[in-house]
């Protein structure tokens, strides 16, 4: 009989658990504040990955100034950014380009593609550029290309 009380007694009404109804509760007050958290930072990435986008732009057309500069030319469209690792076959003086060339590596947009390059691009002049969140060429907000600015 004394097994029973003291076993009645460990368990009283200050230990119970958690009901259901306060698990929900907590449970959807957690996913409030993931909506509010996920809603103020996807933005962010965003415009974190436009940015980035165009610092490696200017970056690569710093490149291409220099490679210009040395070679009195900037690299054919068939040549492409990859000129800017190592001088191309055609190159018409190639004592002239920089040892070592003049990016160490080709970084890819944030959404993990290549670069593209035109030469002549829109404004008549090389263009460096990333087709955007889309990967296609044109779209809006976050699909827009992105060109230096």
């Amino acid at each position: 009989m004394g097994f029973c009380l003291r076993r009645s007694a460990l368990h009283n009404d200050s230990e119970r658990g958690f009901t259901l109804v306060e698990l929900m509760v907590v449970i959807f007050i957690i996913g409030l504040l993931a909506t509010v958290v996920i809603i103020n930072v996807l933005p962010s990435q965003d415009r974190a990955m436009t940015t980035k986008a165009q610092a490696d732009i200017s970056i690569l057309g710093q490149a291409l100034e220099q490679y210009r500069l040395d070679n009195l030319t900037y690299p054919s469209a068939g040549d492409g950014l990859q000129a800017l690792q190592k001088p191309p076959a055609g190159l018409a003086q190639p004592a002239r380009y920089r040892r070592g060339g003049y990016i160490q590596r080709l970084p890819d947009d944030p959404w993990g593609r290549p670069y593209q390059y035109q030469n002549p691009g829109p404004d008549g002049g090389p263009a460096v550029f990333s087709l955007g969140a889309d990967g296609a060429p044109g779209g809006e907000d976050q699909d827009a290309d992105i060109y230096p600015k």
